[in-house]
């Protein structure tokens, strides 16, 4: 047990006393990020000569947790059809425990005896301390060859095996011309591009729509200031570096919407095909329009949150009365692809469907629950916030990797069209293959499935 310490933050001191929780002592309580106390040349020699270390000590982390290893699902492929689907159970589960042998203990025994496997639990970004957008090497690449500007970072690397993140560059499929399938011709878009992709396809309002959501501007570590984390000065980021191809490429960063920095939870960037159809953005502000989370971004996404930051970086404002329209009626199109085995309400065609896609449909909507907010009829998803309580199954205040694990409260309902397409899964990206995604929901909600009616929900979800 740890006692209440002065160094913590009076709020999350409380907190982790009253829970008796151990973890080591966090920083003092900011929530504005400081200024470096070196000067950029000796602060980015310090990050250079650490990197290796902070990398090592994520890949222990995700090996601890995880299998690796390429196990493709046979003849799976995302919607692009230039990747496969990772299949199996990644999550390692501790010595001498089973799958059913875990989901037959309360979460009382579990939480006692310690036994939640760590790949459920929140998952560390890669430097914790330091946090923001970090981009696989894909993107990055890309990026340097069409636009020569550099999206790498000197303190920090991409963590996750690319083989467990979305399809690169992802297809591109539009409401308003679904007869053309993959707009995108196979090119990640980008401001060199865009004009000669979709010219004569889109309207002029979507086409500068469009160009603003593929223009860099500054953000908190792609910048001009001596605080940045890219080695030469940098023009900034666009909103689809992240959301490549109105998709995600596994891009991640940290909620804006939690201090202190210990505690801000990794975010995996979140797709934004079929957003036409969502009423609540951003995980856990229920921003409620596309416009609001186009203009809040830029001080979000962008600046950690942080507008005073934003204001030396060189901040974005969107005229909200003509470029953000333009931006949203751009993403408003943005469809999901196609699923040939759904009939128009979202549900299997008897006649194209596999009788284990049929019999995964029947737990989706019945003992598995998933149809409770994952709703058919609605683009599998209810436009609502759930808090799954996971901290039931483990001691809060845990530290792994400089993450301080407090519970994750309500978070949006994501869409599962498409699903297959998206990994890895939950809002911080913990679960890597949709069969992960079963075993938590599983144990979470409690659900008792045998083997089979796992195996075959995942065949149903692929489905979509």
């Amino acid at each position: 047990m740890r006692s209440c310490s002065p160094t913590l933050s009076p709020l999350l001191g409380a907190l982790l006393c009253a829970v008796g929780a151990s973890a080591a002592p966090l920083p003092p309580d900011a929530s504005y990020r400081p200024l470096p106390a070196a000067p950029f040349d000796q602060v980015k020699a310090d990050d250079e000569a650490q990197k290796t270390e902070v990398m090592q000590r994520q890949r222990n982390l995700l090996e601890e947790r995880f299998d690796l290893s390429d196990q493709p699902i046979p003849n799976i492929l995302m919607s692009g059809g230039r990747k496969s689907v990772q299949g199996g159970v990644r999550v390692k589960l501790p010595t001498g425990i089973s799958w059913d042998s875990l989901a037959n203990m309360s979460a009382d025994e579990i939480r006692e005896r310690g036994v939640l496997p760590k790949g459920f639990m929140p998952l560390p970004h890669v430097k914790q301390a330091t946090g923001g957008q970090v981009f696989p090497d894909e993107e990055i690449d890309e990026i340097a060859r069409q636009e020569q500007r550099n999206l790498r970072r000197f303190d920090v690397d991409f963590d996750l095996p690319d083989r467990f993140t979305p399809e690169f560059p992802a297809p591109i499929f539009l409401t308003t011309h679904p007869e053309l399938g993959d707009v995108s011709r196979g090119q990640l878009v980008t401001i060199k591009n865009y004009y000669e992709l979709f010219v004569g396809i889109l309207t002029p309002v979507q086409l500068e729509g469009m160009r603003l959501l593929l223009t860099p501007f500054p953000q908190e570590e792609f910048n001009q200031t001596e605080d940045r984390k890219s080695a030469d000065q940098s023009l900034g980021v666009a909103c689809l570096d992240c959301h490549a191809n109105f998709h995600t490429n596994g891009a991640f960063h940290q909620t804006p919407d939690v201090r202190p920095q210990a505690a801000r939870f990794r975010l995996d960037t979140v797709s934004l095909r079929g957003l036409f159809n969502q009423q609540i953005h951003g995980s856990k502000r229920s921003l409620r329009s596309v416009e609001d989370f186009t203009q809040f971004e830029q001080r979000t996404a962008y600046f950690n949150g942080d507008q005073v930051s934003a204001q030396r970086k060189g901040v974005n404002l969107p005229n909200r009365f003509d470029q953000v329209p333009m931006m949203a009626q751009m993403q408003n199109i943005i469809d999901f692809p196609p699923a040939p085995k759904l009939d128009p309400t979202g549900h299997l065609n008897p006649a194209k469907a596999t009788p284990e896609e049929l019999a995964g449909e029947q737990v989706f909507m019945g003992k598995g629950r998933c149809s409770s907010c994952h709703i058919p009829e609605t683009a599998f998803m209810d436009n609502n916030m759930h808090d799954l309580q996971l901290e039931r199954f483990y001691k809060v205040g845990q530290t792994q990797n400089g993450l301080v694990m407090l519970p994750d409260g309500p978070i949006k309902t994501l869409t599962l069209r498409g699903i297959k397409d998206s990994p890895p899964y939950l809002h911080d990206g913990r679960l890597l293959t949709l069969a992960d995604t079963v075993e938590y929901f599983n144990l979470v909600l409690g659900l008792k499935l045998s083997q089979p009616e796992k195996d075959n929900l995942v065949a149903y979800l692929l489905t979509l």
